[in-house]
């Protein structure tokens, strides 16, 4: 097993545990962001893990973190699951949502105590109101479908099928994913849940498996690539047929990487009155949400405060 080689921070230090990290846009927004927040002379720095990597080196992650005291916390991605199941007994306390689902998207300390949390939840809730008309469930009778079954899928099942929504929340929740494995647990977190609508589970090895799946889907329903191809892989979650559901919605939760599943949707959105989507808002909403837990600031997530920090991030994104 390679070695991780991580070296103790020389100044106060949030981590970005992930895939590609260095490819993000991140490693160029933090340090604007962190000016303009006044987080004082701090860094951020990535970690790079394969997909389901081995579970000592998710270990040797959090404990590193835990255990150096200029190293602050960390943003999670695609390891969120993977990384909890390894090392959940170096948590000293998770959130609600980290123990309902299994996951971690934030890693913090406080008083050399540390703490998992699940953001997504509630970011991805935030990302999807950005471009998801008020009361759409309530006055289209739409379903979700969401394809992958990682901590991102789960968090937006979670988010849009809360009691709390009443009425406006999707008549169905079609479910997919390459492995059963993690269906099973997908599903195992929903009945803890308690959600009551109308969910399925769709074992998906191919792309002509999610294809018939959105052959059910009625005008106005929302489809999402939370699968991580076209960013921690190559390809598309669907194939070149898929006919995408009129006046719906096509959310890809990657804003980088070659994007399939984004150029198939623009391709149909002429024709069928499709909004088609990329992950940046979802960037945006969950790295300021794990920010402002790292660092234990009050970022806002409307006003002109928000406004300034995403014109700062789309100022570096319009640089290529």
């Amino acid at each position: 097993m390679q070695s991780l080689r991580l070296q103790p921070a020389e100044r106060p230090t949030m981590y970005f545990v992930g895939v590609t990290t260095a490819k993000s846009m991140i490693m160029r927004v933090f340090p604007k962001w962190a000016r303009y927040l006044e987080l004082g002379n701090c860094e951020i720095k990535g970690i790079d893990l394969a997909q389901h990597d081995e579970p000592e080196r998710y270990r040797g992650v959090v404990s590193f973190i835990k255990d150096d005291p200029l190293s602050l916390g960390a943003l999670v991605t695609t390891h969120k699951i993977d990384l909890l199941r390894a090392s959940r007994d170096l948590f000293d306390e998770l959130d609600h949502f980290a123990s309902l689902m299994g996951e971690v998207s934030s890693i913090s300390k406080s008083n050399s105590r540390l703490f998992g949390g699940a953001k997504d939840p509630i970011t991805s809730g935030l990302a999807l109101a950005d471009f998801l008309p008020a009361q759409h469930w309530a006055t289209t009778g739409a379903h979700a479908f969401i394809m992958g079954a990682g901590g991102s899928s789960i968090a937006l099942c979670s988010s849009i099928s809360r009691t709390q929504h009443g009425g406006n929340r999707p008549a169905r929740i079609v479910i997919s994913n390459r492995s059963p494995g993690r269906l099973a647990e997908m599903k195992e977190i929903n009945r803890k849940q308690d959600i009551d609508l109308p969910v399925e589970y769709v074992l998906s090895p191919q792309p002509q498996n999610n294809d018939a799946v959105m052959r059910t889907l009625p005008p106005g329903s929302l489809v999402v690539n939370a699968t991580g191809l076209g960013k921690d892989a190559i390809g598309s979650p669907v194939s070149e047929a898929a006919a995408f559901p009129e006046r719906g919605f096509a959310w890809d939760f990657n804003y980088r990487g070659d994007l399939l599943f984004l150029e198939q949707a623009r391709r149909q959105a002429a024709v069928l009155n499709l909004h088609v989507e990329d992950g940046w808002l979802y960037f945006i909403y969950g790295w300021l949400a794990v920010i402002a837990e790292v660092f234990h600031r009050d970022i806002p997530v409307r006003g002109d405060t928000f406004a300034e920090l995403r014109a700062i991030a789309e100022g570096e994104r319009d640089r290529g």
